[in-house]
């Protein structure tokens, strides 16, 4: 097959993904302040597919890490492992959404890319050094986020405690329009990059590009890809996020859209990939915790750290098979 089809086809992927992306993650965005009823479902989905376009625009440092971190370089990598790593990636995206397990899309988008690099070039053209920074952070980023939320939480208990029930809820029910809307752009700001650098990569192992700059096109694209699939909505995960980990107030889903954002964002701006998915589910635990630790419904939480867990591998063993099978037919 020509080269230059086979580089459609990772383009078409890659916005594939971003667009699951954005859909399997809107509940990241939205489910605190749909939960707690701050903001009407329908309303919070525009309001977040409206944030995640903006954010993702704002940088492109996360896409460098991406597509140069993980691969020593991309002259070592073809268009059909790239390709092999998007499917194996979307597969396990459209597998957990089925079942609204909110599993990690930036997981099964680097095992992906590992999996298929292993089998189609080796371990050699692994870039180890790169591999332990991303998945680095991607450990510690959760764990942040529930340390941190504890603490916010306990300094929002701390200065308000003592106000009525009622007046607290109103007033943050409105303070929810605020975080929800950081969170949203936090997270276009760090998931659609993902895209990004492998679409970059891409056009660069196929000569098209001089250097590992992301092209205004293409960051336009996977912009308008994320904020499309947020429109679309994802109610099970939504469900799952909103729910079943712990049962808010609108005080509790202030602090934690609020905590997830500033999470994000400083991922972000030090490029680093992180798992939106990971950090939320993290600040909803430690905002819980902070009222009281059985008030976590930690079964939960801990089926979707075995998610966490497998994805990588699985993702990458899925890529590995897609690239066997490119060859054979």
């Amino acid at each position: 097959m020509p080269d230059f089809i086979l580089l459609y086809i990772v383009v078409f992927l890659a916005v594939a993904f971003d667009y699951i992306n954005g859909f399997h993650d809107t509940a990241n965005a939205i489910a605190t302040s749909v939960s707690t009823r701050a903001i009407k479902p329908q309303y919070a989905i525009l309001l977040a597919a409206s944030l995640n376009f903006l954010g993702a625009l704002l940088s492109t440092g996360v896409a460098k890490t991406i597509g140069g971190d993980i691969v020593r370089a991309a002259s070592l990598v073809s268009q059909e492992v790239i390709i092999s790593a998007l499917v194996g990636a979307i597969a396990w995206n459209l597998l957990t959404w089925w079942y609204g397990i909110p599993s990690s899309s930036s997981h099964a988008l680097i095992g992906g890319v590992m999996g298929s690099v292993i089998v189609g070039s080796g371990w050699d053209a692994l870039n180890t050094a790169g591999i332990e920074k991303i998945i680095l952070s991607l450990i510690l980023s959760p764990v942040l986020a529930l340390i941190s939320g504890y603490i916010i939480m306990i300094i929002l208990l701390w200065v308000f405690g003592r106000f009525a029930p009622m007046a607290l809820n109103s007033g943050f029910k409105r303070m929810q329009l605020l975080s929800a809307s950081l969170m949203a752009f936090s997270h276009g700001s760090n998931d659609a990059q993902k895209a990004m650098g492998i679409i970059t990569l891409a056009l660069l192992s196929a000569g098209q590009i001089p250097t590992l700059e992301v092209p205004t096109w293409v960051k336009l694209v996977c912009a308008t890809a994320m904020a499309l699939g947020t429109a679309a909505g994802g109610w099970k995960i939504i469900k799952t996020m909103g729910t079943k980990i712990f049962k808010m107030e609108p005080i509790n889903g202030f602090a934690a859209d609020l905590n997830s954002s500033l999470v994000i964002f400083s991922a972000t701006f030090l490029h680093l990939p992180v798992s939106t998915t990971h950090v939320v589910s993290g600040s909803i635990m430690g905002v819980g915790s902070a009222k009281r630790v059985k008030a976590v419904h930690w079964s939960v939480a801990q089926q979707m750290v075995y998610a966490w867990f497998l994805t990588i591998p699985l993702s990458g063993i899925t890529s590995a098979v897609v690239y066997k099978l490119l060859h054979i037919f």
